[in-house]
């Protein structure tokens, strides 16, 4: 089963005081690469998002953007009183010296540095958010994983008609292949017999087959065509895995053009060159979607 490399999915969870909001979205790279953005206070968490996420993707350039949010509570904030006294006690001192008389209002007072403090411990806040973070980043991924398959069963179509665009091709060259051999033993018969009759000289026959056997081995193609079925059929195998073959994949790929590429430079036939074309159109459309697979 084929995975893309690209996704999305998202989650939104809020339950025992915490509000959790995550969206994943991933990008091709030949490596596991994972950048998560967000409150820094849970910054802490990196590690274990990532073991989460690693159990299902293995490559790719994946961004995680998390938004966290907790409940207020009574106890969470405090008025630090030696502060907001030295804060009166300045402003006092100050509208005195300059003459103003007014008092400024409490909640004007209240806004100033250091006068509300957070009752906070990092490693505790952490702690109780993990299991409500753990619970959306699964449901996240859950929704990406659907994503990348069901593009991952789009591409498996795509690939198979390519596959199969290339077996006929090959079939069409297989096929052709002993017909170039034969054109060109009459061919060189043809011109031989002409040379004969203007010139009246003779050629010994042996030497007429042994340039035939020499082109026939340059121009020979049997091996590459049996190493080209061999890989279109490896193909369809890894397509059938129960895991992603993005790899292997890649690889095959490169096979399939160099065989390819081999057939056309040794086949001496315009129509043979002109299948050659087609296939390495459609390995080259193959090669596209293999760099998306995980």
């Amino acid at each position: 089963m084929l995975l893309s490399m690209t996704g999305y999915g998202d989650a939104h969870l809020h339950t025992e005081g915490v509000s959790v909001s995550i969206e994943i979205r991933s990008v091709n790279n030949r490596y596991f690469k994972l950048a998560v953005r967000g409150n820094e206070l849970f910054s802490g968490l990196e590690s274990q998002i990532e073991a989460v996420t690693r159990k299902h993707i293995n490559r790719g350039t994946i961004t995680i953007n998390l938004r966290i949010k907790q409940d207020v509570t009574a106890d969470k904030y405090r008025i630090d009183t030696e502060v907001l006294e030295s804060y009166i006690q300045q402003i006092h001192k100050l509208g005195s010296k300059v003459g103003i008389t007014e008092t400024p209002h409490i909640d004007s007072i209240l806004q100033l540095p250091g006068v509300v403090q957070e009752n906070s411990d990092s490693d505790d806040e952490q702690f109780n958010a993990w299991p409500v973070i753990e619970q959306a980043l699964k449901t996240a991924l859950e929704k990406f994983d659907s994503m990348r398959r069901h593009e991952g069963e789009a591409t498996t179509k795509d690939l198979r008609e390519n596959l199969a665009l290339i077996a006929s091709h090959l079939e069409e060259i297989e096929a052709k292949s002993p017909d170039v051999i034969a054109g060109y033993r009459d061919r060189m018969t043809d011109r031989v017999n002409k040379v004969l009759e203007e010139f009246d000289v003779s050629v010994d026959p042996a030497t007429l087959l042994r340039e035939v056997a020499i082109f026939t081995d340059r121009v020979n193609i049997s091996e590459e065509v049996v190493r080209l079925k061999s890989h279109l059929g490896q193909f369809e195998n890894f397509l059938t895995q129960k895991e992603s073959t993005g790899r292997k994949l890649d690889f095959l790929t490169q096979e399939l053009f160099r065989e390819t590429n081999t057939i056309g430079s040794k086949a001496n036939d315009a129509e043979i060159a002109k299948a050659v074309v087609e296939m390495k159109t459609a390995i080259e459309k193959i090669r596209e979607q293999v760099q998306n697979i995980e």
